[in-house]
């Protein structure tokens, strides 16, 4: 490679890596933990899927309860299900039937209002196992938590208008700038890359250490890297796709682009003003296409127009991976002559939409293999973490000669301690905020912000101010370790799941993150040992000049 090449590649990954590192390491770290998100929602509520998943969810116990409080004549109705989970997502819109009283009122404190907007639409969360409806902040727990992080939608709420929510857009200009770093990073390895893949030295000095693993466990992790970079920039940023062809092709009608794609279900019915009397039974339509699409489960079911003659119930679903890698399947009936007006078997019938969503979708949420995926896809995810800390400090080393003037070399070294203590005590703050949703009794949105937030600030200031970067790796490691290894007894002593007991009751969601911990402190106790001993060995061949 010529100078220049090599020149360009190693200021253009240099630089695009210094500045996305920090976010991009929030961004690993809370994606590689959400992988397990329906495990991390079965141990903090103490009820396990694996356990319950054949109690069914019963739709119609559900409605019941609402025309108790509610009258549901005309409403839209939406339900929105995640796999491996005992609930629901619940959102009601105003009726359509003018004869209906609307009053309006405020939606309660964590609630947001349902997608009409005014009126008494709302929206809700339903536990089908505990027959219980809570608000979204009343529902939310530390996998809702991660999982949101590991995009910055946190950040949405910072005031910056720019005509998209500022945390999504965040999160897909790092992902941008990511690609631009892993290709100029292949790049510049490339004349070596075979060579320096079967370099790696873990008892040499930290520097060479930091070196090897930087580059084998970029090139190990590039393929997996760069599947997350991409898929994720479509994933949050594809409204630099929809902009244009909407624009030019809809005149600016964003949802009857998505509806056309089939990723929203745009579908109206005019309202009849024409009762219904009949007794509507969700369940046995459900059970009709359980029956029929064996292997599948229902993510999405729509209620149009309840209680009129252009009532329809519209119900989609997704087949197992194992089946069908890119199905996807949608029933619509007209109730009030219990007719299948349309069937799109989710297990035959593949468009090139369906197939290429699934792709991009499956590959970024790592839900098709089971546990042995999602385990490989957190392994690489921390492997991610560790090649942008080894960045850093490579950076920093490479930066701290005698022939860099001072001024730039206190800089460089401020920038690496300020990255370095926000990303490592992501650790101690992760295991503490678990730690401390099981022993709250009353956990909720604002509980899980105020214990994350502020513990993470107040440990990355103090280690900024210690202004000592071995101390910080060694003791984030440590507390890591320790806090980790109290997650099982706190779930224990807290929630009485036990890991004997979870194992015997094939709570093996709630078995399997216990579990998980233990693993994460032991891994970071080893590396903890690691740095202890030879920050050791480097003191004594310190002193050993002055002592003679």
């Amino acid at each position: 490679m010529n100078i220049r090449n090599y020149n360009i590649y190693f200021n253009t990954h240099t630089i695009s890596g210094i500045i996305i590192c920090a976010l991009l390491y929030v961004i690993f770290f809370a994606g590689s933990f959400s992988f397990f998100k329906h495990e991390m929602r079965a141990w903090q509520h103490g009820v396990s899927y694996e356990a319950n998943k054949g109690v069914g969810k019963d739709f119609d116990f559900l409605l019941d309860s609402l025309r108790q409080t509610h009258n549901l004549q005309g409403r839209d109705i939406a339900f929105y299900l995640q796999p491996h989970s005992l609930g629901a997502s619940v959102n009601m819109s105003v009726s359509k039937d003018t004869t209906v009283s609307k009053p309006q009122q405020a939606p309660a404190e964590g609630q947001r209002r349902g997608r009409r907007g005014g009126g008494d639409a709302t929206f809700f969360y339903y536990d089908f196992h505990q027959e219980r409806a809570s608000t979204y902040a009343e529902s939310y727990d530390m996998g809702e938590f991660l999982y949101r992080l590991h995009f910055l939608a946190q950040l949405n709420q910072v005031p910056i208008r720019i005509g998209m929510p500022f945390g999504y857009t965040l999160a897909g200009l790092v992902s941008f700038l990511f690609l631009f770093a892993l290709i100029t990073g292949l790049l510049l390895h490339w004349d070596k890359i075979v060579s320096n893949f079967f370099i790696f030295r873990p008892w040499s000095k930290w520097k060479t250490v930091w070196t090897d693993m930087h580059t084998a466990l970029g090139v190990i992790g590039f393929p997996f890297q760069f599947i997350f970079a991409l898929t994720g920039i479509i994933l949050i940023v594809n409204w630099v796709l929809v902009k244009p062809l909407s624009n030019y092709l809809y005149e600016g009608k964003e949802q009857a682009l998505y509806a056309d794609l089939g990723f929203s279900d745009g579908a109206t019915y005019e309202y009849l003003y024409k009762p219904i009397d009949q007794d509507f039974s969700m369940q046995s339509y459900l059970a009709e296409l359980e029956q029929k699409w064996g292997g599948s489960t229902f993510s999405r079911i729509f209620i149009k127009n309840y209680g009129d003659e252009s009532m329809h119930l519209i119900v989609q679903a997704k087949p197992d991976p194992k089946l069908n890698f890119s199905g996807e399947g949608k029933a619509i009936y007209r109730i009030h002559d219990h007719a299948l007006i349309y069937e799109k078997d989710p297990h035959t019938a593949s468009s090139y939409k369906d197939k290429v969503s699934s792709i991009i979708y499956h590959l970024h949420f790592g839900d098709f293999g089971g546990y042995p995926v999602k385990i490989t896809f957190f392994i690489l995810g921390i492997m991610g973490c560790i090649v942008i800390i080894s960045g850093i400090l490579i950076w920093l080393v490479a930066r701290d000669k005698k022939n860099v003037p001072k001024r730039k070399r206190v800089f460089n070294f401020w920038a690496s301690n300020v990255f370095v203590a926000i990303c490592l005590t992501m650790l101690p703050v992760t295991a503490l905020t678990f730690i401390a949703v099981k022993v709250y009794p009353e956990v909720n949105q604002e509980f899980i912000y105020s214990v994350y937030f502020y513990s993470w600030l107040v440990l990355s200031i103090f280690y900024v101010a210690r202004r000592n970067l071995r101390a910080t790796n060694k003791e984030t490691l440590l507390s890591g370790a320790i806090l980790g290894l109290c997650i099982p007894v706190v779930n224990g002593i807290y929630g009485g799941n036990w890991i004997w007991k979870t194992f015997i009751s094939g709570e093996t969601d709630i078995l399997f993150f216990d579990l998980l911990w233990i693993a994460i402190a032991v891994v970071a106790l080893i590396a903890f040992v690691k740095i202890q001993r030879d920050g050791i060995k480097e003191d004594k061949k310190r002193l050993k000049p002055i002592t003679k």
